[in-house]
């Protein structure tokens, strides 16, 4: 099947997107597990240069978070996970809904194109 630029990207976007949803909830699962360190995903630069190229592929990558820590160690912040999930959510619902008109679009073409 023919890929375009847009489809690739928006599929590494969810891809990248979900990545960052299992991370934020294991962050909030270990909110009080003494020195455990939350995980940051990143994703949108490489997507952003794939793009440029003409490629669209991109992979998400996770590093641990280097953001000051409780004396447990632990440095999850909670107000942080929850705004990273909302942002997170929404952009996922974003581009969920891009792909589905992409196919949309495809489906007509398919139709009159006969």
């Amino acid at each position: 099947m023919l890929e375009s630029v847009t489809s690739a990207a928006l599929g590494s976007a969810l891809d990248g997107l979900a990545l960052r949803q299992r991370t934020i909830a294991n962050n909030i699962a270990n909110v009080n597990t003494p020195n455990f360190r939350a995980g940051r995903v990143t994703f949108e630069d490489a997507l952003a240069s794939s793009v440029a190229r003409g490629n669209g592929h991109a992979a998400a990558s996770v590093a641990t978070s280097l953001e000051p820590t409780e004396l447990n160690g632990n440095n999850v912040n909670i107000d942080t996970e929850t705004l990273s999930n909302v942002d997170t959510v929404l952009r996922f619902q974003f581009a969920a809904r891009a792909i589905g008109g992409e196919f949309t679009g495809l489906r007509a073409a398919m139709r009159t194109s006969g």
